[in-house]
């Protein structure tokens, strides 16, 4: 019972590497220069990647500010909160990119 909280952060991690891998983004675009199309399709990646690692980071960081108040230490709740928001940090850059994938590939057109 006391690993159960390791291992579902071992499992939200395990599933958000293979969202990274099996979910590559490849639309293809039929207008417009490829270079810029392959900017977009690499800023839109980048923002999935650290949408990915932000949800992941809050996950963990829950977890472990979770473990730290049920054990009654501190220092781990506060480590859990630091990853949390880092986590949200990573998943709001993540969306700035996804946006800026979008704008390049609608200016594109």
């Amino acid at each position: 019972m006391r690993g159960l909280p390791w291992l579902l952060a071992g499992t939200a991690i395990g599933a958000g590497v293979a969202m990274l891998v099996l979910n590559e983004w490849e639309q293809e675009y039929d207008t417009g220069y490829d270079s810029v199309d392959r900017a977009a399709r690499k800023t839109f990646g980048w923002g999935t990647r650290q949408r990915a690692e932000g949800k992941i980071g809050s996950v963990i960081g829950s977890v472990k500010e979770g473990v730290g108040r049920f054990t009654g230490d501190p220092d781990l709740a506060a480590e859990g909160t630091l990853d949390k928001v880092a986590g949200r940090a990573k998943d709001t850059a993540g969306e700035f990119g996804q946006a800026a994938a979008q704008t390049i590939h609608d200016l594109n057109r």
